[in-house]
Parts: structure tokens; sequence; C-alpha cells
């Protein structure tokens, strides 16, 4: 066994993530999605957007001053806002006056779009970088507009000085009248003391007149030069921009981001149980085996050969040296929903494992509502088991029948078939004492029973046997079945009494026939020296009955006694 038997099995952190991850990868199709989707992303932005070719020229801005070398009493970039002269070089002042050296003064707004003004921190550098289609383009226009940018940043600077000198120049006018009134007014007057008190006037006029001079002859003098072009920009030899396979790279590593996203969203959804680790969760019960994918469609041979046949003695062996299952060997095979094509031939090969082993097995079908094991399995031609000298007992509600068939298992041997019978009340007919007396002959020595029971969620037959037998293993497909219906099987066993010894999964082979329906032209084949009885009258008018209408059945009461008994050899 393994030793996850005892219950569910722990799981670090990275266990988890291993498992999940490799349900993330089942989700082909949605992880081929993404990247198709991602390649053809990057192909439309490669081949849609074109080549585009970028042109970069650079500038260091400075103040005005009068002695660029002297040192001054504030740095330049303390002078200088690099942000707001970078908003000017994008401005529409800017982009006007590289129109009209460009020659277009009509594509102002369409020139500013392939613009690109930036600033390296913690310098005085403007860097134009213009896109265009063609590199030589893109060359001109770049150099245009870091020319605009200084001749516009020159005439404000120039604009300011004038206004300036303007403004020192009509304040000298009145003083320079004042001064010459007070020289006439000196040279008019005699010694005294209103002579001494023009003289200090004057000269008060005359060194305010000096102060507007000096301030005039400064700003005169100052160096406008906004600024020196330390890169002048030249035609690119490559476009820009990552290239077509680059485009393709990139497209393809966000497709499988994507991928995985639209995986993960999906897994999370996902209501199915889909591995291992899920149904072993949910069960709290180990997965004992999982069956090979079957090869061509429809329902295979109930008797499996070759890798499936090994898989189903791995999974008896397992069982063989469980501890609670070999005190008592009842075993019960059962299936969440729908049809037990697959729970059927788990218990039929388990039961030829067992009898490979050297037990003596019976097979007990349970499924009162649609049987066919008799029909599906050949008999065994002057062989007959260990049970062969046991009476099966008969119910007294139709079932058992009495009827027990020697099942040829080739070269495993052969074991004992209890076959269902349709009756009236299933319940009552499972949980009557003949069918409790029945099982319980697991008790002698070397005795195996296996009972194939009909789907746990779709009837309450199972769960009316599982406190008769000592373990019930579960067949599913964990593709189909849901992580709630095996927590729902679990919590019904375990409230009848019964304990799930473990799950074999397996995966659906084409199209399952659907419940509640007989295999179309399955015919009951028998040994040659046994004779097929007649129907009574009872089963007459019951298949009468079940001829009416499809969905339609009319219950009528039989007569066990009536029932055909076939005779024992």
């Amino acid at each position: 066994m393994t030793d996850r038997a005892g219950g569910a099995q722990t799981h670090d952190e990275p266990d988890l993530l291993r498992d999940q991850f490799r349900q993330l990868l089942r989700y082909r199709l949605l992880l081929v999605a993404g990247v198709v989707l991602g390649l053809l992303g990057g192909a439309w932005i490669g081949l849609a957007g074109g080549k585009s070719y970028v042109a970069t020229s650079e500038v260091t801005v400075r103040p005005a001053t009068i002695d660029p070398f002297a040192a001054g009493s504030s740095t330049p970039d303390k002078q200088v806002s690099i942000g707001s002269e970078r908003q000017t070089a994008v401005s529409n002042a800017v982009a006007s006056r590289a129109a009209k050296d460009l020659g277009t003064p009509d594509d102002t707004e369409r020139l500013q779009e392939g613009l690109q003004v930036t600033n390296p921190p913690n310098t005085l550098v403007l860097r134009f970088a213009y896109t265009d289609s063609s590199p030589k383009t893109a060359a001109e226009r770049a150099n245009a507009f870091t020319q605009a940018y200084l001749d516009n940043r020159r005439q404000q600077t120039q604009s300011q000085i004038d206004t300036m000198v303007e403004g020192y120049q009509k304040q000298l006018k009145p003083l320079e009248k004042q001064r010459d009134d007070l020289a006439d007014q000196i040279a008019d007057l005699g010694e005294g003391r209103n002579l001494d008190t023009t003289l200090s006037v004057q000269s008060g006029v005359v060194g305010k007149i000096s102060e507007l001079n000096s301030n005039i002859t400064k700003l005169k003098a100052l160096d406008t030069t906004p600024g020196f072009v330390v890169r002048t920009a030249t035609p690119p030899n490559a476009p820009s921009g990552p290239g077509l396979p680059m485009l393709l790279g990139l497209g393809a590593a966000v497709g499988i981001g994507l991928g995985l996203l639209g995986a993960w969203v999906r897994l999370v959804f996902d209501p199915t149980a889909r591995s291992e680790s899920d149904v072993v969760r949910a069960l709290r019960a180990p997965v004992l085996g999982t069956l090979p994918r079957p090869g061509g469609k429809g329902p295979g041979p109930l008797l499996a050969e070759g890798r499936l046949a090994e898989e189903y003695r791995s999974v008896a062996f397992r069982l063989a040296y469980d501890q609670r299952f070999a005190d008592r060997r009842r075993l019960m095979v059962v299936a969440p929903r729908g049809s037990i094509d697959t729970a059927a031939a788990a218990s039929v090969n388990l039961a030829a494992s067992f009898v490979e082993m050297g037990r003596d097995v019976l097979l007990v079908e349970a499924d009162l509502r649609t049987p066919s094991l008799a029909a599906r399995l050949r008999a065994a031609d002057g062989i007959r088991p260990g049970w062969a000298t046991r009476t099966s007992p008969r119910g007294d509600g139709g079932w058992p029948t009495g009827e027990e068939l020697p099942i040829d298992a080739g070269e495993s041997g052969a074991f004992d078939l209890i076959p269902g019978s349709r009756v009236r009340n299933v319940a009552r007919a499972l949980t009557a004492a003949p069918a409790s007396r029945l099982i319980a002959t697991a008790d002698a020595p070397e005795a195996v029973v296996v009972v194939l029971a009909p789907a746990v969620l779709s009837y309450a037959d199972a769960i009316a046997l599982a406190d008769r037998v000592d373990g019930v293993l579960v067949v599913c497909d964990p593709r189909q079945v849901r992580r709630d219906d095996l927590d729902r099987i679990r919590e019904l066993i375990d409230g009848a009494g019964g304990t799930v010894l473990g799950a074999v999964l397996h995966t659906e082979r084409g199209k399952q026939r659907p419940e509640n329906a007989t295999p179309k032209g399955a015919r009951r084949r028998i040994a040659p020296d046994q004779s097929v009885p007649s129907p009574s009258p009872a089963a007459d008018d019951l298949l009468a009955s079940e001829a009416e209408g499809p969905g339609t059945l009319a219950l009528r009461t039989v007569d066990p006694a009536d029932l055909p008994v076939r005779p024992r050899r």
C-alpha cells in the first residue's frame, strides 16, 4: 500500500505548487491560444507600425550674464528653471518658428507630433528627439527645433533687456532736466547758505543719473547667448524600437502569460477533480491505480488483457495487503454518477485477480435496475470454483434468485457470479437477510466477495450496502467527476458506517452508454449444457409493460415463485 492509506496525504507548499502547475499545463488549448494571440499582436505592431527613425540633438542651456567666468553668488542652475525651459521647447511658439525655418508654416501641429524633449537628471541639457519615417527628415526637424528654441530664448532675453533699458531711460529724462535746472540756479546764486543747499541737491541728482546709466550699461553689456548645441542631429542608420523578431518574442512571452492566466482562471472555476491529488484530498483515501487510456470507441470487453490487466492485478495486490480489507474480504465497487461500465469492468477484473491469488471469489451484481454482467461474461465450461458446494440463498423479494453462474476468467481461473435481476423494491432486496448472508460468505477462509453496486450519487443502493462490506472502491474519471461529488460520496459512505479504501482512476473510452440502458444486441451466453428457461407469465407482463413506450414503466406485482430458476449442474 502507500503511506496515504490512513487518510488524506499531507502536502507541503512546493508539492501543491508543482501539482497546480501540472494542472495548468492540461489546458493546452488556452496556452496555445495565448501564444498565438501574442504572436499575432507582435506581428501586427511590427508590420502595421512601420519603420520609424529617431534623430537626437542636445543643447546646454545657460543664463544671460556679464562675465560667464566670474564666480557669482548663485550657480547657473539656480538662475535657470530647466522644467520651464523644457515646456518652452515644446510650445507652439518654438514649433511655429521651426515650421517657418523648414518652409512649412502651416504644419505646426503636425510637426509637434514627432517631437519629444527630455532633460537628463541633474543637468542643464535639453535633448530634442524627433521621430519620423525618414531618417533625413527626422534629423532636419530635430535640428530645426533646436535652433528655433535657441532663437526664441535669445529673442526673449533681448526683449527683456530692451524693456528694462527703455524703463531706465524714461527715469533719466526728468533727472537730467532737474540737473540742468539746478545748474542754472547755482549760476545765479552767490555765496551763502542757499548755494550749499542747491549744490547738495544737485549732487544727489547726479548720483541717481550715474546709477541709472550704470544699469543701462550693464544691461547692454549682457551676454544673451541662450545656450550651446553640444550634439547635432544626424540621420540615423537603423530604425528605432524593437524589430520584428523582438516583437514576436515579446508577443510570445506575453501570450504565454495570458495563456497561463486564462488556464489559472479556468482551473480556479473548474469543479472537476482533474488530478490524482484532488481525488486524494476529496476522498481522504489513496489512489490505488490509474488505468491506461483505452483505445477504440465504445465499451470494450470486461476482462482486460495486457497492460490494463496488470494494472488491475496491481490494485488487487494493494487491496489484499490492506489491513482493513484483509480481515473480512468484502469489497464494493462503485462509480460516482451515470454509467457503471468501468466500475463493472473493475469488479470483474479484480475478481479475476483475486482468483489468481488462490482465493475463492464471488462476484455479486447488486445492480438491480440495469443488470448486464450475465449477458456480457462467458460462462465456464466444466470449471467450478470453490463456491459450487454452496447454495446461493434465494431472496423473498426476487433477488438473489438462487442462480449462481460460473464465469470463465481465462488463464486466471474461474469465479462465481450472482447476477442481478430487476425487482420491484430494490432497497428491500438489498437490505434483506438473504443478501446479507450472501455477502457474509466472505468470512470463510480464503474467500473474497466483490459487490458491484450502482452509482453512489444516482441511487441509494450503494449506501444501503455500505455497512455490509468492509471497504468501498470508487472508480471515477477525474476529468468528469466533481470535487464536491467526491466529498459527498465520502460523507455518505462514512455516515452509513462504511470505509473508502481508495480510488481507481480512468479515462472515459469514447461515448458511454446512457444510464439505465441495456447494451444494444447484447445476448446472454451460457454453457452448452445449460438450458434456457422460458419466461413466466409474470415476466411476460413485465416485458410487455416496458415495451409500452419510452420513459413509461408500469409496475406490477410479480410473485417470486413464478420467476424462472436456472437448474444447477
